[in-house]
């Protein structure tokens, strides 16, 4: 009796399919991250020695740029009596009472303090000021 040897057959992985869905796992996300940057007005922060924690995405914010344009939410405002109206109206819509001030580091002192004042007398109890 004439026995055949049998051929044994090696397992393989095929990892084609895992290259192509890692590859467009890396695409996805080196797109997704050019978006976490905080595109839009540009402000340069002054900078500050003490470090403190980071304040809540959900705070409300108030940006001032070095040309001395108020914008609050990225709402562009037109003068301080809107400001003031704005101000008023989120204060009675959210409840919290945090405020976030950015201002640029070449905007007089004058402004920033009544712009804190306004959401101080809206009634915002917190104001924060952002540094570097």
């Amino acid at each position: 009796m004439l026995f055949r040897k049998r051929r044994r057959i090696t397992p393989q992985v095929n990892i084609t399919s895992l290259i192509d869905v890692v590859l467009l796992l890396l695409i996805f996300f080196m797109i997704s991250t050019t978006f976490v940057t905080q595109p839009g007005i540009r402000v340069d922060l002054p900078k500050a020695a003490a470090k403190v924690n980071n304040v809540a995405q959900e705070s409300n914010t108030i940006v001032i740029t070095s040309d001395n344009t108020i914008f609050i939410n990225r709402q562009k405002i037109r003068d301080v009596e809107e400001l003031r109206t704005i101000l008023s109206d989120l204060r009675k819509e959210q409840p919290g009472d945090l405020i976030v001030v950015k201002a640029d580091e070449r905007v007089a002192h004058g402004i920033v303090v009544q712009v804190m004042d306004i959401a101080k007398t809206s009634g915002f109890s917190r104001i924060a000021i952002a540094t570097r």
